[in-house]
């Protein structure tokens, strides 16, 4: 792969705080103000987005079956403790026997086939994760315990008439303890619309692990006055309405937080939420009064400030040229990326080099030096980056498959 200079010209370039007409220079795989001599391509009635970030999922999971259920769950360990049994189901058998290598690309591919190039992944680091070709680029470099149910001394989870649930993940105040002050520390919180949802922010704060590097996920049970608390310590909430609605009947409200800067969005794995970011998009949209250019800042702008992760989330001189590109069909083009189906993006870039796009972006994989090979997604043909396309793992992602 060769890293030249490139000039994308004629788009509409689409960021939270405006859309415009204009140019994009990319050199050495990042935004630059300019690039003299670039090979040039001419992207007229085109959107270009930044990348976009989801800043939570479980990579390995997305190949498990979800749960049948007949009604919402209280809270998220009375849906895990329900889910012991459905293991044993012939289905999910099969899904776990999958080596989790392939389990993990399959969830990159999962999130680069909609234009996220950046994850946040909720779990145990893997050696895949680390592979140079692996599909997207990952939170580094933070510190993570599942919940408190889990990350406690056992009884914790048996509470609310659960049975104890095992730990899992690192213990939570261990984890924070050891996590600096200036990277992000994630744990799953008030997962729950029950009273021991509504008790874990009291009892995280107890344990002296709220503060302003503190990313909660779900928030579901949080109240007006805790919402108040998380945004007094700068503390931050990563959104999953697609999980929520599903495991729970309902989720946050999330306005106050959004417009403190302190939201981002995650799609959460197939286990119990969306197929992709691209949906969970659609989904919040419908259970929130946030407009379409206030969603974009959500896997954007302010995934970038909640996750510390400055290069990423824009597109301003010295961030990686990560991009979302689709057709300018016209009227609002933040309408459009809510309305966007993974089959419908036309590109999708990282660090200025194309990783899965239509047919006629061929030149722009040549100009790379990047192999190709051909797929269709959705049932529409696509090139994508031949060391992405791992068979074992693209036979795991449903709608994707190498073509003959």
């Amino acid at each position: 792969m060769t890293n030249p200079s490139i000039r994308l010209s004629n788009a509409t370039i689409v960021l939270s705080e405006q859309a415009g007409a204009g140019e994009l220079s990319i050199v050495g795989g990042r935004v630059a103000a300019a690039a003299p001599g670039a090979w040039a391509l001419d992207l007229r009635d085109h959107l270009v987005f930044p990348g976009l970030i989801n800043a939570h999922d479980h990579l390995q999971l997305n190949n498990i079956p979800p749960l049948p259920r007949a009604a919402p769950f209280p809270n998220s360990y009375a849906w895990i403790a329900a889910f012991q049994p459905h293991f044993h189901d012939p289905a999910v058998i099969k899904a776990v026997a999958v080596p989790k290598e392939l389990r993990h690309w399959q969830g990159g591919l999962k999130n680069l086939l909609c234009g996220a190039t950046t994850v946040a992944h909720h779990d145990p680091w893997h050696p895949a994760l680390d592979h140079p070709a692996f599909p997207v680029r990952l939170l580094r470099d933070f510190g993570w315990s599942h919940s408190l149910g889990l990350g406690l001394e056992p009884g914790y989870g048996s509470l609310g008439n659960l049975q104890p649930l095992p730990r899992y993940g690192p213990p939570v105040a261990e984890s924070f303890a050891a996590t600096p002050a200036g990277r992000p520390w994630i744990i799953h919180l008030a997962e729950g619309t029950d009273e021991l949802a509504a008790a874990e922010l009291s009892l995280l704060e107890a344990l002296g692990c709220l503060a302003a590097n503190t990313v909660l996920v779900h928030g579901v049970g949080l109240t007006g006055a805790d919402v108040g608390r998380v945004m007094a310590r700068g503390a931050a909430v990563v959104w999953c309405p697609g999980s929520n609605v599903a495991m729970l009947g309902r989720t946050l409200d999330p306005r106050r937080l959004l417009d403190a800067g302190r939201l981002a969005l995650g799609s959460d794995s197939r286990i119990s939420a969306s197929r992709d970011l691209l949906d969970e998009l659609r989904v919040a949209a419908a259970h929130s009064g946030l407009a379409p250019a206030e969603l974009l800042r959500l896997v954007t702008r302010d995934a970038s400030r909640v996750l510390g992760l400055p290069e990423v989330g824009g597109l301003a001189p010295g961030q990686h040229a990560d991009l979302l590109i689709a057709h300018d069909r016209g009227g609002d083009p933040y309408q459009a990326l809510i309305e966007l189906r993974r089959a419908d993006v036309r590109a999708v870039v990282r660090g200025g080099a194309p990783a899965v796009a239509d047919p006629d972006f061929a030149g722009w994989f040549d100009v790379c030096g990047i192999a190709t090979a051909r797929v269709l997604l959705d049932g529409r043909p696509k090139l994508m980056a031949k060391a992405l396309a791992r068979p074992g793992a693209v036979a795991l992602e449903p709608g994707l498959e190498i073509a003959a």
